[in-house]
């Protein structure tokens, strides 16, 4: 792989990051709204954190892949 593709694909990587953080992010807000509701609808919650974890997930495997190795 050249320097190109690897930048490409650092590239991609950076910005499916920012995607999955900004989607965790509003999975918080939706949770939130439903727990501020007078009648919460828990299964929905809990399928919500259930998300939330998934994709914290693979925003670690993602950061993982995108941070260099470094041999100490």
């Amino acid at each position: 792989m050249n320097d190109d593709d690897s930048e490409a694909s650092e590239r991609e990587g950076r910005a499916r990051l920012r995607e999955l953080t900004q989607d965790h992010s509003d999975l918080d807000v939706a949770v939130q709204a439903m727990a501020n509701q007078t009648v919460p609808d828990m299964m929905a919650i809990s399928r919500l954190k259930r998300k939330k974890l998934l994709l914290k997930d693979e925003i670690e495997r993602l950061k993982d892949q995108l941070t260099p190795d470094i041999i100490a």
